[in-house]
Parts: structure tokens; C-alpha cells; sequence
């Protein structure tokens, strides 16, 4: 199994000092990151889908073993919520195509307030190319159905295991011969840090329900002051002293500061 571990998106001020110098400027920040992981996901890729040039502008800045997960666009799942998927999947993955071979997967995160239609979901998934990877997470607990389950593995998409207050919101069906994990709040100190435990436990989940031939991603989405950074590198050691293979994360950080210095807030800067 190769585990890909890393984070949804990488320019966050409060990252400074932590995975980037003081001194690195922001328009290097990509490539410092890429220089200390090997994936990220693209989170800001919900909220405005960049331009293909602008997929294919980071393409030419990441090394040839990096690989990007893309979140799709709101217009998808948000505002068409699944109807009408052909123009909105059409112009999504046009654009993602031009990462070339750094696309990895594509993320649908569905709306809280979406009910279950395995239909619709059937539909929607049925639109992307042959062969692309797309990881889904429902956030409604109407979703876990026999039904659902049967969609997620005839096209061949991941149910996305995700994690809040370091414990499981999703059931761990496997759906695919890939996984697709996504950690958004742990409950150590400093907030929102997982703790070695729960960074432990995902590893055995993972280790149990993947073989060794197969891909797993794991994205931290706990950003404010860093803790997906610290996280991200300590489950890539957790994941290496269990004998699995992980892409490579920072070798080194700097000491965690104490409660009273973590940011309010996650200091996201533009796409």
C-alpha cells in the first residue's frame, strides 16, 4: 500500500515559521511545499476554479511524483447539487486536465442539507472520464444506505472516510481499490491537533482495509497555526513505524507553540 499523506491546500499565512521559512516568499510556497510533501488537496478549487493555464502553471512547478486532489466546484455540488452534471463535470475536469499526470482524484463533498438519491449520485459520477478517480462524502445521515453503498462500487468512487473531533462521521465502507481519507478536527491540544492515538487508529483502519498494492490519500484539513502540517508528518511516521509505504513528509518542524499562540483562524490566502 502507498499511503499519500498531506494537506488541503498549502497557502496559509499561519504557516509561516512552521513548513515555510520567514523569508520564503508566498509565490514559492508551492514549491517549498512540494519539496517537503508529495500530494495536496485543492481545496480552494470549491469556492473559484482556477483557469486550465493556472492547472497547468502548477503542473510545471511541482516535481513529476507530486500529485494534486481537486475538489469540485460548489456550482456542482452545492448549487446544482448533482442535476444536470454534464457541463459543470465537462468544464471541471477540462480545466483539472491540465495537471496532466500530477490529477489525482476528484473530491464531491455534498452539501449537509443533501439527502440520499442514489440516482442522482449514479448520474453525476457517471459523467466523468473513464478511469478518473472521484472520492465522495456525504455529510447526511440518510446517505448510508445498501443502495448508496452498491452506486459508490459499480463506478468504481471511494466513499471518503472522514474524520471531526478524531472519530469517524462516515461509515468505513470500502468502495474502490483506492482510499480516500480526510482528517478536519482533532480534539488534542493545542486546538484543532490530533493526538498520537487517533493518528494511530487511522493508520490501523487504513492498514486493515487496503493491501499493499493499494493507493489510500489522506488530507488533514485542521489548518489554523500549522496543526495539519504537524499532523500530516506525524501520521507519515505513525504510517512508516507500522512497516507501510508513505510519501515523503517534512523531516522536520519546528516545536509546537502553546494554546495561547495558535491563530483564531485559518489565514487562507487566494488560490
Amino acid at each position: 500500500m502507498t499511503l499519500l499523506a498531506g494537506t488541503s491546500g498549502w497557502q496559509y499565512r499561519d504557516w509561516r515559521g512552521v513548513l515555510y521559512p520567514a523569508g520564503c516568499p508566498v509565490r514559492l510556497w508551492l514549491e517549498e511545499y512540494a519539496r517537503r510533501f508529495a500530494t495536496v488537496e485543492l481545496n480552494n478549487a470549491f469556492y473559484r476554479l482556477p483557469a486550465r493555464e493556472t492547472f497547468e502553471s502548477w503542473r510545471e512547478r511541482v516535481p513529476p511524483d507530486f500529485v494534486v486532489a481537486v475538489k469540485a466546484s460548489r456550482y456542482l455540488t452545492h448549487i446544482k447539487r448533482l442535476r444536470e452534471p454534464e457541463e459543470p463535470v465537462h468544464r471541471l475536469m477540462t480545466h483539472a486536465a491540465g495537471l496532466g499526470d500530477r490529477l489525482g482524484p476528484v473530491l464531491l463533498q455534498l452539501p449537509p442539507t443533501l439527502r440520499a438519491d442514489a440516482g442522482l449520485l449514479d448520474a453525476c459520477l457517471s459523467r466523468f472520464p473513464p478511469g478518473t478517480r472521484v472520492a465522495v462524502e456525504p455529510r447526511h445521515d440518510s446517505w448510508w444506505t445498501p443502495e448508496v453503498r452498491r452506486v459508490l462500487e459499480h463506478r468504481g468512487a471511494a466513499l471518503c472516510w472522514a474524520d471531526v473531533l478524531a472519530r469517524p462521521v462516515t461509515p468505513l465502507w470500502r468502495t474502490a481499490d483506492w482510499g480516500y481519507v480526510r482528517l478536519h478536527q482533532g480534539r488534542a491540544r493545542p486546538w484543532p491537533h490530533y493526538g498520537r492515538r487517533s493518528l494511530e487508529s487511522w493508520v490501523d483502519r487504513i492498514a486493515t482495509a487496503f493491501a499493499d498494492a493499494e493507493d489510500t490519500y489522506v488530507y488533514f484539513n485542521n489548518d489554523p497555526g500549522g496543526a495539519a502540517v504537524r499532523d500530516a508528518t506525524a501520521f507519515g511516521r505513525a504510517a512508516a513505524r507500522a512497516g507501510l509505504t508513505v510519501t515523503r513528509t517534512p523531516s522536520r518542524l519546528p516545536a509546537a507553540a502553546g494554546p495561547g499562540e495558535i491563530a483564531a483562524g485559518p489565514g487562507l490566502i487566494g488560490p
